[in-house]
């Protein structure tokens, strides 16, 4: 659950002060993740998936969003994490690639968090084998991972699920 303070839509919230870096925080399991709050538009509860057949392996199916199809992301399966039965107290990350619209599954919506600048450490040159870690922050008791994004679907899987996609609308 998002708390009192952050229940406005998450797109009003986009207007930060220089220096300062806002972040979605949710948990899967027990870690805490997190994306820059650009890229997501809400979180909604977890609804029912549509298989999509041809799409890559990351993607679990589609969802329809108010009459937008939107591909979901298996998070889990992209971070290397146990899988896990998506269960009704799921939500879902209503997110925004450079080319698409989709959802991430994900256990629990903390909240937004700001961070005043160069708290949070760039990773992109310090741990290259991190392929989708754009940053890593300290919080009170412990630590968030940040990930990118535009990074989650290869050129190759992009390709297959417009692919994929494109076999919805016949």
């Amino acid at each position: 659950m998002i708390p009192e303070k952050h229940k406005e839509p998450i797109e009003r919230q986009r207007a930060v002060p220089p220096g300062i870096d806002k972040i979605v925080l949710f948990t899967l399991d027990e870690p805490c993740y997190g994306l820059p709050v650009s890229n997501i538009e809400r979180a909604i509860r977890a609804v029912e998936i549509t298989p999509l057949p041809r799409a890559p392996q990351a993607i679990l199916g589609i969802i329809n969003m108010s009459g937008r199809i939107i591909p979901v992301i298996d998070l889990r399966l992209r971070l290397r994490l146990p899988a896990k039965e998506m269960n009704c107290n799921d939500q879902f990350l209503i997110s925004r690639t450079f080319t698409r619209s989709v959802a991430l599954i994900v256990d629990h919506v903390i909240g937004i968090r700001e961070f005043p600048g160069g708290k949070i450490v760039n990773t992109e040159n310090t741990l290259p084998f991190a392929e989708y870690l754009q940053g890593v922050a300290q919080l009170e008791d412990g630590l968030v991972l940040i990930y990118n994004l535009d990074h989650f679907l290869s050129l190759d899987e992009e390709r297959e699920l417009d692919s994929a996609l494109q076999g919805t609308k016949a």
